[in-house]
């Protein structure tokens, strides 16, 4: 005899539906123009519920879209290859079939909730993985360096697909993106940097 499923499962089946339904909305729809109630319908679940498990529309937006890195152990990295190597990784993770970061992408363009969501993403797990091999004295200003730069390059890339830069492999836009990383993980930095860098005469 099969047992009826339990409470939590039908909780965890109807959360699910309603993050796969919220992450159509928003990909396709943007921030602003997906409701909870256009969300709820696709789920096949009451409004209410989708209130109930997730609170409000901004949290579900942050669940929906929840972004995970990936971020490899830069420790057992040669120091050398740091920021090659980190390109790489960001190539593959968002050029890999997952579009979470154009999603939020486009919809930080409008709006401060989506801001707010990559910012954390961002703060929460490039910063740490940064201090590892930078130090925490300046591993957030290195980190919003490279987010700068990683973050720009997505939007030409993924959003604007603006060639030839759009097109081009990803090995190649990692030699020629590489080394400005690599010096923001290991070159000077901070209020020091231009006269540590500047050439004695």
């Amino acid at each position: 005899m099969i047992d009826e499923p339990t409470r939590e499962t039908k909780s965890d089946r109807a959360r699910q539906r309603i993050l796969e339904a919220a992450r159509a909305h928003f990909r396709g729809h943007g921030y602003r123009s997906a409701t909870i109630r256009a969300i709820a319908a696709d789920a096949q679940i009451d409004p209410s519920m989708v209130m109930r498990y997730f609170g409000s529309k901004r949290d579900l937006f942050a669940a929906a879209v929840d972004l995970d890195l990936r971020l490899p152990d830069l420790t057992g990295r040669p120091r050398a290859g740091l920021g090659r190597g980190l390109v790489e990784h960001f190539l593959a993770r968002w050029e890999g079939g997952d579009d979470t970061l154009v999603t939020l992408l486009r919809s930080a363009a409008t709006e401060p909730d989506a801001v707010d969501v990559l910012r954390q993403v961002f703060t929460e797990q490039l910063t740490p993985a940064v201090a590892q091999v930078a130090g925490p004295e300046t591993a957030a200003l290195r980190a919003g360096l490279v987010a700068s730069q990683m973050l720009g390059l997505a939007v030409v890339r993924d959003v604007l697909a603006l060639d030839p830069v759009a097109s081009a492999p990803p090995a190649e836009v990692a030699r020629l993106v590489g080394p400005a990383i690599q010096r923001y993980l290991t070159g000077p930095v901070g209020s020091g940097a231009a006269a540590a860098e500047a050439p004695r005469g």
